[in-house]
């Protein structure tokens, strides 16, 4: 088989770069052995604001830009919807949360996505202290099915193999590289947190912090909203609800432990006072990266090696204004924008 590019992986990073690849006529295929579940245990929601500290996303009004005719065009190329939209309320402790919220809408990052007014009707089934904050223009990718339906599309067309890849069988020329019985003139790592096991791009700072979630059944909460208080709680239909995070940074096991269970059910049980039954529990490791940009570029010595990868949080925003910039650099010699180019750590 000859091509253009190999993709190494797919989740959300290789994904994205499958479209771009596509959409601009070029052959490929895609090589992955779903060993990285990052992207399919995220929730993944696109919300430009960070509630914890009240800031913007990193690059949030390019990333929406992209994110919303990025995945309107998957729906049409495989006849599915992968867009929900929703309210994301943010629960105010305290009067001290008030006036962070207001000093906030004033940031004229922010001014376009929070509403200025406190929410102060109560909300069935949450705890309720000093009202809500309404974050407008959030929702959220079903990361599963996407991939999923994605995948099969790809297998159609004899673009997808299911094996590992086996990084010391990678044989690299000046203009070529040869995996197998493949032969392409650049290959691309969007391998998550395998990135680890690269030989080529270990050097890198991708640090990874395992999350877990859970599932919950709640027939008598009813929202319709996402809320945000010690946790994230999102319905996901049939009163089933995504509960979540932790963060762990030296855990690097993708097993669901009952040291997360306790944690998230310590804090779930400060937001709602309605019953409940654990209906599952998950973990993933997040490629997360030191200063929280992603990993993009070539390899210093193999310029046909090149990685795109920390996504973080965030990869359903990221990806598709990533995958963008990486096609103009690979394909039309623009640079990439500094933040994410691994140029970075060159010493």
């Amino acid at each position: 088989m000859q091509v253009d590019y190999i993709i190494v992986g797919f989740g959300l990073a290789g994904m994205a770069m499958s479209k771009e690849l596509e959409d601009h006529g070029h052959s490929f295929v895609v090589l992955d052995n779903a060993s990285q579940v990052s992207s399919r245990v995220a929730a993944g929601v696109f919300n430009p604001v960070i509630l914890k500290r009240f800031t913007p996303v990193w690059n949030a009004d390019e990333q929406l830009d992209n994110l919303f005719p990025f995945y309107t065009d998957i729906s049409k190329r495989l006849g599915g919807e992968y867009l929900t939209f929703f309210e994301t309320l943010k629960v105010f402790k305290s009067i001290e949360d008030q006036n962070n919220w207001f000093m906030a809408c004033d940031n004229p990052l922010l001014e376009k996505y929070m509403n200025p007014k406190i929410i102060k009707e109560e909300v069935n089934g949450i705890h309720y202290f000093e009202g809500f904050g309404q974050v407008k223009g959030t929702g959220r990718v079903l990361v599963t099915k996407v991939l999923d339906d994605y995948i099969d599309y790809l297998k159609n067309k004899d673009q997808f193999l299911e094996i590992p890849f086996l990084h010391d069988e990678l044989e690299i020329n000046q203009d070529t590289i040869n995996y197998k019985d493949i032969t392409a003139k650049k290959i691309i790592f969007a391998e998550g947190y395998g990135l680890k096991e690269n030989p080529f791009f270990n050097h890198l700072p991708l640090t990874g912090t395992k999350g877990e979630m859970l599932f919950i059944k709640a027939p008598e909460l009813k929202l319709t909203q996402q809320i945000k208080s010690a946790l994230f709680v999102l319905p996901v239909g049939d009163d089933i609800y995504w509960i979540g995070a932790t963060f762990n940074w030296n855990d690097k096991t993708l097993d669901a432990t009952e040291k997360g269970k306790a944690e998230l059910l310590e804090k779930l049980n400060t937001m709602i006072d309605v019953p409940y039954q654990v209906i599952n529990q998950f973990g993933g490791i997040r490629p997360t990266v030191k200063d929280r940009r992603p990993l993009v570029g070539k390899h210093s010595i193999h310029k046909n090696l090149i990685v795109f990868n920390g996504m973080g949080t965030r990869g359903v925003m990221i990806a598709p204004t990533v995958a963008k910039q990486l096609y103009q650099y690979l394909e039309n010699n623009k640079s990439l924008p500094k933040e994410i180019d691994i140029e970075r750590f060159k010493s």
